[in-house]
């Protein structure tokens, strides 16, 4: 698979996904207002690779600012985080990279500003090594759920495309099938961006999983059929107690799934749990470009002239609708997440308690 992200040579390049499939480009960045670009316009996207952009980007920013002085130095970098963190609203990663970012230069405080400006690139890539590993932790604990011959429904994109590499979601169906179980995925197209038609599918073809493309509104009606065993999705924000935000139609995937005894999975890191909000309710949701409804690709357009679009980037499925939340430090149920609000903000820390370690038995369909 190609590099999703990776600092090279001195800029930041990225795998410009509004061109996949048909076209396999890159977008370098060589200033911090060009990563905010490529996350503003889905040229990277997904939440943990939002994150790693960010960083990316606080780094890439942080080496032109021009000054020895640590505390003109820290005010340039804020302003940096500002710009970056003005991009989308929704995926905590973003803040929380952000974030990581900051805490890491007042520590560093006492050191010249070369030296901090040099470790931020250090630990930028850090972010990217941490965020590949953590994937293929959750690909490992969510495993599990999947049984030979399964079926699997995902919505949108969670592979290596909206992560460091390896992906959440998909990193689960990843694991499942170097495993050696035979396995099959059906993927929602998802509308309006259409990715997974055009990554999911892309990313699933590269390695050889079996994948089917269905449209969003087909997913029910399959499921009637008994032809899917079991739906994993990925998270920009999950709430304290176990709501999840995720692309828009995700909700009606959860609801549909619940209808029909379908177990509902959702795959995501803990840095993507925001435990300063206690639900769903007080996630942003990002309103996006009506174009994106009444064009396709920008270009082609299917509506008529003038009229009225909402086009909300996501939705928040409820805590009672997921089966369990599959992070690297093992699968949830939706209401024992907070234990894992002892990690730290750098994820430095190991949850203490042995029960929080431990995963939930395999669900079987209809339980």
């Amino acid at each position: 698979m190609v590099p999703t992200i990776e600092w090279k040579d001195g800029i930041v390049r990225m795998l410009d996904q509004t061109k996949l499939p048909l076209e396999v480009t890159f977008f370098d960045c060589s200033t911090y207002q060009e990563v905010a670009t490529g996350i503003k316009e889905l040229i990277i996207r997904g939440a943990p690779a939002i994150g790693v952009a960010a960083a990316m980007g606080v780094a890439l920013g942080a080496q032109k600012v021009e000054t020895d002085d640590f505390a003109e130095f820290y005010s340039q970098v804020e302003k940096i985080c500002a710009h970056i963190g003005s991009t989308r609203p929704t995926a905590v990663n973003l803040f929380w990279a952000i974030e990581r970012m900051k805490q890491f230069i007042l520590s560093n405080k006492e050191k010249p500003v070369a030296v901090i400006k040099k470790a931020l690139i250090d630990e930028s890539n850090k972010v990217l090594k941490e965020d590949i590993e953590a994937n293929k932790a959750m690909g490992r604990h969510g495993s599990q759920f999947i049984k030979n011959g399964n079926t699997i429904l995902t919505h949108c994109n969670a592979g290596a495309l909206a992560t460091g590499g390896y992906g959440t979601a998909l990193g689960v169906i990843r694991a499942a099938k170097e495993e050696g179980k035979d396995i099959n995925v059906f993927a929602d197209e998802t509308r309006p961006v259409l990715q997974g038609a055009r990554l999911t599918a892309w990313e699933l073809m590269e390695d050889d999983i079996p994948v089917t493309l269905i449209t969003d509104n087909m997913a029910g009606w399959f499921m009637k059929k008994g032809m899917i065993d079991l739906c994993i999705v990925g998270a920009d924000r999950i709430a304290r107690n176990g709501d999840t935000a995720n692309k828009i139609g995700t909700y009606s995937v959860a609801v549909l799934a619940h209808r029909h005894g379908i177990p509902f999975y959702v795959a995501a890191p803990v840095s993507t749990i925001d435990f300063n909000i206690p639900s769903g309710d007080s996630i942003p949701i990002e309103e996006r470009n009506p174009m994106e409804v009444t064009h396709v690709f920008g270009k082609t357009q299917i509506a008529p002239k003038g009229v009225k679009v909402a086009n909300p980037a996501f939705d928040v499925t409820p805590a009672e609708l997921i089966t369990a939340i599959i992070t690297e430090k093992g699968a949830f149920k939706p209401g024992e997440i907070s234990r894992l609000a002892v990690v730290s903000s750098k994820q430095k820390q190991e949850v203490r308690s042995q029960k929080s370690e431990e995963n939930l038995p395999p669900l079987e369909k209809g339980d």
